[in-house]
């Protein structure tokens, strides 16, 4: 799981990203909105905590271009002031859900857990890999609203890689998983070399990393 913390108060960035490393959950901070707004426009995250007191900008702003990029990342909102028409504008602002401050870290990691296995079971024919989406009904991918063709082995290359995110898999897997063959022969072959330079021509050079020794990975 990888999160994205965007709160202008050092302290407690810390304290979250401390927190959420002891239970071996990735996270990442900023603390200015600029910066947030970038990395959670041109990376993957499971789930975003946002501060809405930041600032030089309206908190909503931050919601909006998120949402407006077709990024249905989980917000949950974190304030330190709250009523009925409050948290009315958050939800419909396209927060998922709020925390006041000061809150306990263990609700806010139960609150990201649910809003995570809520997003994913909407999603369970939607595979999200960096900016693209993989359609399993439809196979497809896109990358906000724009269809990226694939042959059908590029497409199945791609599934996989994304269904196995953070794990390295070796050539002999990809032969046996998406050629739905082994042999030898096949074993030295660059077949799948060549067919993760067309995935990263046409996705994003930076999208599969090669693991020396063992093979690719997507993180």
């Amino acid at each position: 799981m990888k999160i994205l913390v965007i709160e202008d108060n050092l302290s407690l960035s810390r304290n979250i990203i401390r927190y959420l490393s002891l239970k071996n959950i990735q996270a990442e901070a900023s603390l200015e909105w600029k910066d947030g707004l970038y990395k959670a426009s041109t990376k993957y995250y499971d789930a975003i905590v946002l501060d809405i007191n930041l600032p030089e900008i309206n908190w909503l702003e931050v919601c909006k271009e998120l949402r407006k990029k077709e990024k249905d990342t989980p917000i949950i909102m974190l304030t330190s002031m709250w009523s009925k028409d409050d948290i009315v504008t958050w939800l419909e602002s396209g927060a998922d859900d709020y925390l006041i401050k000061p809150f306990d870290y263990e609700e806010l990691l139960a609150r990201i857990k649910s809003l995570t296995r809520r997003n994913l079971k909407n999603k369970s024919n939607l595979i999200h890999v960096w900016d693209f989406y993989i359609d399993l009904d439809k196979v497809e991918v896109k990358k906000w609203k724009k269809e990226i063709k694939l042959s059908h082995l590029e497409f199945d290359l791609f599934k996989y890689l994304a269904q196995n995110k953070w794990k390295a898999v070796t050539r002999q897997e990809l032969y046996e998983k998406v050629w739905w063959e082994f042999s030898w022969d096949f074993m030295f072959s660059k077949t799948v070399d060549v067919y993760i330079w067309y995935l990263r021509k046409k996705l994003d050079r930076d999208l599969i990393e090669t693991k020396k020794w063992v093979g690719y990975m997507i993180k």
